[in-house]
């Protein structure tokens, strides 16, 4: 029970929150201004007052800490404070009842130094589990908003029980000066995807810091030379990769992807080549910020659809015991709805839950300066408290328009694991881009030889407009183009096996998709067959080929551009090792596809009329034009080996039309093709053939053609530009 303190207490109590440093945040000086100025109480031996309540988690002030929580079915909360590593508790503070404004408790601890002590909650409430409510006072909780988690420093040590997971107050403390963000528009935009600790975990990295945000940056010059805009990363929200933790065929598997959340709002710290106490996020800072300074954004892919507390079975961490009904969706029964197919689906348009994602992506942009967002099984964020899809779905209304987010990218899994398939039907509100599953689906088909999709194919390449136009759309630039990612073969195996081998993930290789739409190209997996090999890079050039010259955002997987293979493995989810780690020592081994694959980049960026609508070409020619093997024959066949497409524009920057022709040879045979006539005084010119004999795949120095007619080799993709004569 609180009690008062002394007169003198009392005298110096309103100076207590009164100093104002650069520390302090913008609602903690409005809630100093607007607050009365009350007495210290003294509970459990501390001194306390009535803290600030939307100042939500628990922050660091100048001579105590606030903390914040609420919960709408509670009948108590109780403070936990730990020695840091200790299990037992050396204080546990209860929120006096007078703390409480509605269902939000908030208090401020005096004397408290943020070094020195780690801190989890008691919730104490009904016990009723048909109707989803389990209050349970013994049960350990971590602060939804905590900022930074403990014991998870690191990778694949001690394995987290229930109970055991304490959060620490974080001082921040970084200067971003005058850092700017690049904000590249969609249209200009390559977005690079990785995996934090693969992308430099490998002995051939060479980086001094392997596996951690530091390694990345020792990566910057690299990813710049690439050309790339953008680098995506696989989930860096706290997860503990020894949840489920096992052995299989003597080795550890880990949950290496990290796709089940345990804290939204705290960095994961295994993620840091050093320790970061109290500090925590400091280095992910300096890579969001390193990588800003050379033009590249920082995308995040982030897990709403569900958290690692599971379904029944699951462990108590944080949102069961604070409002299990709230934060998850459940059955009349009150068990958990499984839409996300990890074991519970968050409750994502619960206004509450609402509040805490938006809360969440909002501190993610202001104080990490995140540029973007990719929502994992983002149709779930559509899915009502019943689980049924909404039409106009709150949540993402909410985020489309929210002002702090107004510049950040949005992109959309839009799909989820309880059958729900958006592509081409998210409710997008003209702020939303998809991750185009189409289009790697219809284009992986046509260039693996698949002549009958020939006309899915074209409307892919073509920017999807048949998905995308009008409506809640932005036409291509709703598109996120990709033939590879995390999620499936690399592009290596694309061409390597024509089967899944997920045997080393331990499930008799049942996991993972079966329709890969992949090709071996005669052999399955390894070989030295000679004719084998370069009809596989043959086929992976064509890959990018197409991919660079689509309309839409193109997305590319870490470790493509210099043939990465994870051995036939499409669900590498639990391997921490050579299977999920990217192998640098390939680059010098394939360099020539390297140079290859960022030639083809920089022709995308050099080339806009590819990538945007611009001012129409003074020649006439139309903007997007598709060909059969004879120009201005539209008549496209889903039996067609050969498609033809051309983007036309006036270039501003150029002073004349910039033109390109991209000529598609799925099929087994050579064909022979006939270009358009060009404009007067232009030329046709060949500049790629990943198809060439001489092996000159990429011309520096485009070579002139004597006429219209192109012999396109079997499997293979031309592209043309129009240019003056060469005197």
């Amino acid at each position: 029970m609180a009690k008062s303190v002394s007169k003198k207490e009392k005298n110096i109590a309103p100076h207590a929150g009164e100093v104002v440093t650069k520390e302090k945040s913008r609602t903690e000086r409005r809630a100093h201004r607007t607050r009365q100025l009350v007495a210290l109480d003294e509970v459990a031996g501390f001194r306390v007052r009535p803290g600030y309540y939307e100042m939500k988690g628990a922050t660091a002030l100048p001579e105590g800490v606030n903390f914040t929580v609420f919960s709408i079915g509670a009948t108590g909360v109780t403070l936990l404070l730990y020695r840091r590593t200790e299990k037992e508790p050396y204080a546990e503070i209860p929120f006096p009842e007078s703390y409480r404004i509605g269902k939000v408790y908030s208090m401020i601890v005096f004397g408290l130094d943020i070094e020195e002590f780690e801190y989890a909650y008691r919730v104490d409430g009904p016990w009723d589990p048909a109707q989803g409510l389990l209050f349970d006072k013994n049960h350990v909780l971590l602060d939804p908003y905590a900022k930074a988690v403990t014991g998870q420093s690191v990778w694949g040590g001690a394995v987290n029980k229930e109970g055991e997971y304490h959060a620490r107050v974080v001082r921040d403390n970084f200067e971003w000066n005058a850092a700017d963000q690049p904000v590249t528009p969609m249209e200009d935009s390559i977005i690079y995807e990785m995996h934090v600790r693969g992308f430099t975990m490998h002995e051939s990295s060479g980086v001094a810091h392997p596996g951690t945000f530091k390694g990345i940056m020792e990566k910057v010059d690299y990813l710049k030379h690439l050309g790339i805009t953008a680098v995506e990363l696989m989930p860096i929200f706290e997860f503990d990769e020894g949840r489920d933790q096992r052995m299989h065929n003597g080795t550890k598997l880990y949950d290496y992807w990290g796709y089940s959340t345990v804290s939204f709002f705290a960095p994961n710290t295994s993620y840091t080549a050093s320790l970061e106490y109290n500090r925590e996020g400091q280095e992910l800072k300096q890579l969001v910020k390193t990588l800003n300074e050379n033009g590249i954004e920082v995308i995040l892919d982030v897990v709403f659809n569900h958290t690692a507390e599971g379904n029944e079975q699951g462990p108590f961490i944080s949102f069961k015991g604070f409002d299990n009904n709230i934060y998850y969706m459940l059955t009349p029964e009150g068990y958990y709805y499984n839409f996300s197919g990890c074991g519970n689906t968050m409750n994502c348009n619960h206004p509450i839950v609402q509040e805490m994602i938006v809360d969440c992506l909002r501190y993610w942009v202001e104080e990490y300066r995140i540029d973007g967002f990719r929502f994992d099984l983002a149709s779930i964020l559509g899915r009502n408290e019943d689980g049924s899809p909404m039409e106009r779905p709150p949540l993402l209304q909410r985020l489309a328009y929210d002002p702090i987010l107004r510049d950040v990218k949005l992109i959309a899994e839009a799909w989820d694991a309880g059958g729900m398939y958006q592509v081409g039907h998210f409710t997008a509100w003209k702020r939303w881009s998809e991750w185009n599953g189409k289009y790697r689906d219809d284009v992986r088909s046509f260039l693996k030889g698949d002549i009958w999709a020939a006309t899915e194919a074209m409307k892919r390449i073509t920017g999807s407009i048949d998905l995308y136009s009008g409506g809640e759309y932005v036409g291509y630039n709703s598109s996120v183009n990709f033939i590879t990612c995390h999620d499936g073969f690399t592009l290596y195996d694309l061409y390597s096996y024509n089967m899944k081998h997920n045997e080393a993930n331990g499930w008799n290789n049942t996991d993972g998709h079966d329709d890969n739409k992949s090709w071996n190209c005669g052999v399955e997996g390894d070989t030295d067959d000679p004719d084998i090999l370069n009809l596989r890079f043959r086929m992976m050039r064509n890959a990018i080929t197409a991919l660079m010259c689509s309309r839409g955002t193109p997305m590319l997987l870490a470790g493509d551009e210099f043939g990465n293979t994870q051995f036939g493995n499409n669900n590498a989810y639990c391997q921490d090792n050579e299977i999920s780690w990217l192998d640098w020592s390939l680059l010098e081994k394939n360099k020539s596809f390297f140079e290859f694959y960022r030639n083809m980049i920089q022709f995308r960026r050099h080339h806009p009329c590819i990538r945007t609508e611009m001012t129409p070409a003074r020649c006439g020619f139309p903007a997007v034009s598709v060909h059969t093997c004879d120009a201005w024959n539209t008549d496209v066949a889903s039996s067609d080996g050969v498609i033809c497409v051309m983007y036309a524009a006036y270039s501003e920057q150029k002073g004349h039309d910039d033109i390109v022709y991209v000529a598609f040879n799925a099929h087994w045979e050579d064909k022979e093709i006939h270009l358009p006539e060009p404009p007067e005084g232009l030329l046709w010119e060949l500049l790629v053939d990943t198809g060439a004999d001489d092996k000159v795949y990429f011309r520096n120095r485009p070579l002139p053609l004597s006429g219209t007619t192109w012999h396109l080799r079997y499997r293979s993709i031309s592209i043309f530009v129009c240019n003056k004569a060469r005197t």
